[in-house]
C-alpha cells in the first residue's frame, strides 16, 4: 500500500537520531505491506475516528490514516504526546 507524509510528520521524523530512523523505515516497509502486522501492536486511537497508531518501539508511536485508499502518515513521537494530538 501506497503511503504520504504529513508536513507535521516529516519535521517530527527529522527529530529523531539516524539508529531511531532506521527502526522507523523497517517499520513503514512491514506498513506498507500489512498495516495490521503483529509487529506494528496497530489500534484504533478511542475516541478518534478512523485514526490509528502503530508502535515503532516502546516509548515511540505514530499516527495515521487511510486516505483515498492510502496510508497518510500524520504524526510521529513520544506515545503519550501522539495520543492527544493525533
Amino acid at each position: 500500500m501506497e503511503i504520504y507524509f504529513s508536513e507535521r510528520f516529516k519535521k517530527d521524523y527529522k527529530l529523531f537520531s539516524d539508529d531511531i530512523k532506521k527502526t522507523i523505515k523497517a517499520k513503514l516497509k512491514i506498513l506498507s505491506e500489512n498495516p495490521y502486522h503483529p509487529s506494528l501492536r496497530t489500534k484504533k486511537i478511542k475516541g478518534k475516528e478512523d485514526i490509528f497508531e502503530t508502535s515503532i518501539n516502546m516509548g515511540i508511536r505514530m499516527t495515521w490514516n487511510y486516505y483515498e485508499g492510502k496510508i497518510l502518515l500524520r504524526a510521529i513521537g513520544e506515545h503519550n504526546k501522539i495520543i492527544k494530538k493525533p
